[in-house]
Order: C-alpha cells, then sequence, then structure tokens
C-alpha cells in the first residue's frame, strides 16, 4: 500500500545559518559547557583566595607582559571574524578564503604568545594551589585555542578544495561563533589572574 507523504520538503535548504542551523546550538551548548567549566575553576580559584590572606601564595602576580600582548591581539581577531562570519552569509567564496587565511594565522601568533606567557606566571603548577588553580584556568583556555584552530586549519583547507558547498559557509559561521566565546571567555580570566590580585 502506497503511502501518499504530507508534506514535500524537497525544496527546503539542506543548511541554514544561525539559530536555524542544529549546529549552530550544538556550538551553543558546547560553550555553554565550557564556560560551566571556567565558571568552576574561576569559582574554586576565588575560594582559595577567600581562605588565604596572602594572595598570590608564595609568589607575586603574574607578568603582565606576554598576557596583554595576547588580550590585544585576541581581542582585536574579533575583527576579521566577523568578517569571514559575514562573508561566509554571504557564501562569497573569495572573501571568505581570505579572512579564513587571517584567522588560521593568527592563533599561531596566539600560541606564540601563550608559551611566553606560562613561564611569566611566576609560579609552577605543582608549587601550591595557587599556582595548581592559575596553570589550570590559563591550561583550559589554551586548549580551546588549540582545539578552534584546529578546526579553523581544516575548514580553511577545506574552502580551497573544489567540494565547497553551502554546508561549508555554515561550518564557517559556526566556527566563527565559537572564536567569539573564545575571546569572550578570555576576558574574565585574564582579568582574574592578572588584575584582581594586583587591586586587592
Amino acid at each position: 500500500m502506497r503511502q501518499r507523504p504530507v508534506l514535500d520538503v524537497s525544496s527546503l535548504p539542506d543548511f541554514a545559518f544561525g539559530p536555524r542551523s542544529t549546529m549552530w546550538w550544538g556550538t551553543l551548548g558546547f560553550c555553554a559547557l565550557e564556560g560551566t567549566g571556567f565558571a568552576i575553576a574561576a569559582g574554586a580559584y576565588l575560594y582559595l583566595a577567600w581562605l588565604n590572606p596572602q594572595w598570590p601564595l608564595s609568589a607575586p602576580p603574574p607578568a603582565l607582559t606576554w598576557s596583554s600582548l595576547f588580550t590585544v591581539l585576541l581581542v582585536a581577531s574579533a575583527v576579521p571574524n566577523w568578517l569571514v562570519q559575514r562573508a561566509a552569509r554571504r557564501q562569497d567564496l573569495r572573501a571568505v578564503r581570505l579572512w579564513m587565511v587571517v584567522m588560521s594565522l593568527i592563533p599561531l601568533a596566539l600560541m606564540a604568545l601563550r608559551a611566553a606567557e606560562f613561564p611569566a606566571l611566576m609560579v609552577r603548577w605543582d608549587v601550591n594551589a595557587y599556582g595548581s588553580i592559575v596553570w589550570l584556568l590559563l591550561g583550559l583556555h589554551t586548549l580551546h585555542l588549540v582545539t578552534d584552530a584546529a578546526d579553523t586549519w581544516v575548514l580553511t583547507a577545506l574552502m580551497f578544495t573544489g567540494h565547497v558547498v553551502g554546508k561549508r559557509y555554515s561550518d564557517v559561521s559556526d566556527n566563527a561563533f565559537y572564536w567569539n566565546f573564545v575571546v569572550a571567555s578570555w576576558l574574565p580570566i585574564y582579568g582574574l589572574l592578572y588584575w584582581a590580585p594586583r587591586l586587592a
């Protein structure tokens, strides 16, 4: 017995941008989970600082040079990230390729700055609770930076193949959305680790 379809959806697009895309919601959920992890780690930092009258423990506050350079570059990266997201929504392949190459290079500079930032913390991870929580927070953010960098590199390579389809533009847009989370999540960590001990 043949069944008649209730609704023919064959003409609907097979990809979408923003909240109309299931991948966008998945990325949002991922950001919510990771943001919770950052919040828990920051809560542990604040709890330890509240317990100890001297904070940081047995160490001066971390040096500002590398972290500040990192922060400036990270915030500045929001501009090419916005441009690549806008180009993806227009499905402008040439502009997407250009800005994806730029966004592929920025994490390399950020990773070099982060590599210089770890020794400038003035404390090892295994010395005390302060060292452990500082390295944990910085390590968590570094993990997110590396993860998104790898995703960006793969998408950049795909945009230079002959298999660029509409779904790829949606992927680029979602990747740009996640990069905004990488930028936004760093700012409170930067304030907590580098400025809070100086203002206390």
